[in-house]
């Protein structure tokens, strides 16, 4: 089963219903559901989405998230990560502490709506539309 990771704008394009991007999200997470595929995200995605789907309310957010969290494996985010990621080329730091993060799962793919954002990547990075077609 491919493993794939999720940048942090997919799964808020999800939770938080974004269009015209919420069609894909759906359609990704779908296929999780239906086990032909298995998402990832590192631990930092929980800590970014809660802050931007606070508007959701304390008790929104956190069934938000709580609903998320069934479909998807967390990836580890621990000092070799943030060495890594300090330590590594990317212009932001917080696309080089996801990319590190998704090291740590072994996955198949990092799937995002800027892949520019991980041009520095050795895993293969594919918009939702492009993995999508790939299924």
């Amino acid at each position: 089963m491919m493993k794939v990771f999720l940048d942090t704008n997919i799964v808020i394009d999800l939770l938080d219903k974004r269009a015209p991007f919420y069609v894909d999200a759906v359609k990704l997470f779908t296929l999780a559901y239906q086990k032909k595929i298995t998402l990832f995200v590192s631990p930092m995605t929980y800590a970014t989405a809660s802050y931007l789907l606070r508007k959701h309310g304390k008790e929104g957010m956190r069934k938000l998230l709580s609903n998320f969290r069934q479909l998807s494996r967390i990836t580890t985010a621990d000092e070799s990560v943030v060495d890594a990621a300090l330590a590594s080329s990317f212009d932001d730091y917080e696309d080089a502490l996801q990319y590190y993060s998704a090291l740590t799962g072994n996955v198949d793919v990092i799937v995002t709506r800027n892949k520019k954002d991980f041009v520095l990547s050795r895993i293969p990075v594919l918009l939702p539309e492009e993995l999508l077609a790939q299924l």
